[in-house]
């Protein structure tokens, strides 16, 4: 295993405190943080996933989820193991909680990345699968070389990055699709291994820094699917973020630890849709289901403006991103009909 010297970290005593997520673990010599890629060694912290990957995929934009942002562009999508947290719901355990020594990576650098991408035919790279965070640096240094080759850079986490760390990859950062996994603290606590405050002070940051997020809320049954949590999410979307910030409530199948409960009920889907946009959230979706409501539509006239099927997406009664009816509708850089 070759280890590469880690950012965001301090010394206190015999300890080093890492500061690159907001868990801010404690590590003895020869220990890893909660992530379990990120290791003491003799004084230094190290990443152990530097350049080493589960593999990559061209998926369409729209499987991250982002709808408002490139619809139609396929992106290359890489990921790692590790993850600092431990949702009991994860359904991508297998490489989220895989330990570095089982050394099933795959060894890749961050000019063969970007070559791949461009020879795929994709129009960015997505940083996602597992936390991107966890391999922060090489993410980071790949994703500058990204913007140079004229490709768009994604992040699909879980939101608990530190303020640092953040800001430092924001200028090579275009769009963010968080998960807000429920909107209580003792959900976060029991179900996620973490806490809820930094994750929605990470979308503010991420939002006033000018990039590009989407949330996505997985509704599980019995856990986090109360109308009273509807309505402080999206109440809180409206006022700390924007009515225009793209709301994705996600239907929950059972996975990993959460056998026993049910996949999510629809009238508990279109329940969640309606108190969004009954609290003035304009553009509000429903994954993993099929139904109208995974379309774009205008919020002056109602009329449908992006058609999606699975993830391919059609644009219909728009050009140039306004609406016949001349209301602009806000859609990332790809403004034009595919």
């Amino acid at each position: 295993m070759t280890e590469k010297e880690a950012m965001f970290w301090r010394k206190e005593g015999s300890l080093i405190v890492c500061e690159l997520c907001n868990h801010k673990c404690k590590i003895a010599n020869g220990k890893r943080g909660i992530c379990g890629v990120r290791e003491h060694i003799d004084g230094k912290l190290y990443s152990c996933v530097y350049g080493k990957t589960t593999g990559a995929h061209a998926d369409p934009i729209e499987k991250k989820p982002l709808y408002h942002f490139y619809p139609g562009s396929f992106v290359y999508s890489l990921g790692t193991i590790g993850c600092n947290f431990r949702c009991k719901q994860c359904q991508n355990y297998e490489i989220s909680q895989r330990l570095i020594d089982e050394k099933y990576l795959l060894t890749i650098d961050e000019e063969s990345v970007v070559s791949s991408a461009k020879d795929a035919g994709c129009k960015g790279l997505a940083w996602t699968y597992n936390e991107p965070t966890v391999w922060y640096e090489f993410t980071l240094n790949t994703s500058k070389i990204a913007k140079k080759e004229g490709l768009y850079t994604v992040y699909v986490t879980n939101g608990y990055i530190a303020e640092e760390p953040l800001k430092t990859l924001a200028p090579h950062l275009d769009a963010m699709n968080i998960d807000v996994k429920g909107f209580s603290e003792d959900f976060y606590k029991n179900i996620e291994g973490a806490r809820l405050g930094p994750v929605l002070e990470t979308c503010i940051l991420a939002y006033k820094l000018g990039i590009h997020i989407e949330l996505t809320y997985l509704i599980i049954p019995t856990l986090n699917d109360s109308e009273e949590m509807f309505q402080k999410f999206a109440t809180w979307v409206k006022e700390k973020l924007s009515v225009d910030t793209v709301v994705h409530f996600s239907r929950f199948h059972p996975d990993y630890k959460l056998l026993d409960l049910p996949p999510t009920p629809y009238e508990t889907m279109n329940k969640a849709y309606k108190i969004a946009k009954d609290t003035g959230i304009k553009y509000v979706y429903l994954g993993n289901l099929s139904s109208d409501k995974e379309n774009t539509f205008c919020p002056k006239c109602g009329k449908c403006i992006i058609e999606r099927r699975g993830f391919h997406s059609k644009w219909i009664n728009a050009k140039d991103c306004v609406c016949s009816c001349g209301e602009k509708i806000p859609i990332v850089k790809t403004c034009k009909k595919l």
